[in-house]
């Protein structure tokens, strides 16, 4: 295993027949890696403007699809890249700072549907805060750290579940418990996950002592 193997995120769909279908087709066009990581930053521009300009099922579904898009993108640019050979110097930089950004205009637009913008905010820093954590720990010569309980994925699934919980929801009455909730829990969990990345950064250091 190549230091690059061993610091990229591991993601069981990687290894599904659609994803490597559409991985080695867009890998045989002239659309680059990097453009399908801005492309999510377009998704969850796209999705948190629908939540918060329709605050209702159509935006609610609109924004829980482009978060299923975002993470398409995250999933099939790295395929271009490796397995597809199209890799670039500034790679790393575009397989990083997008997902910044879209995990906090997702989390942050969450936070003000949910009519607690506060949580929005405190959960975008805290999932900043994980990626903070991760990079730290390759910083310092180990291996990236990507365990939970609520890294990129889960906080993504969060999302998705309690948009999909608002649309039901909102058929039987017009409070935002399943919003306010996703947003609880993504804030909660990824100050969590900061944690816990931060003692395992710790006990590795201590033990190379």
């Amino acid at each position: 295993m190549t230091d690059t193997d061993a610091n990229r995120r591991p993601i069981a769909a990687r290894d599904t027949g659609w994803a490597r279908a559409l991985a080695s087709r867009l890998a045989a066009t002239r659309i680059t890696p990097n453009q399908i990581s801005m492309a999510s930053v377009g998704f969850a521009a796209l999705g948190a403007g629908a939540l918060l300009e329709w605050p209702n099922p159509a935006g609610y579904f609109i924004c829980a699809l482009c978060i299923q898009l975002r993470l398409i993108c995250n999933l099939i640019d790295g395929m271009v890249a490796v397995e597809g050979g199209k890799g670039s110097p500034l790679g790393r930089i575009y397989n990083e700072f997008p997902d910044r950004i879209t995990d906090s205009v997702f989390i942050v637009a969450l936070g003000y549907a949910a009519g607690a913008a506060w949580l929005g905010w405190v959960g975008a820093l805290a999932a900043v805060g994980t990626a903070y954590v991760r990079v730290f720990g390759g910083a310092v010569g180990l291996v990236q750290d990507f365990r939970g309980p609520v890294a990129k994925q889960q906080r993504m699934a969060l999302a998705t579940i309690g948009l999909l919980a608002a649309i039901a929801e909102y058929l039987v009455h017009a409070e935002r418990y399943a919003l306010i909730a996703a947003s609880a829990l993504i804030a909660a969990g990824s100050i969590v996950t900061c944690a816990t990345r931060t003692r395992a950064i710790a006990a590795c250091l201590n033990r190379s002592e």
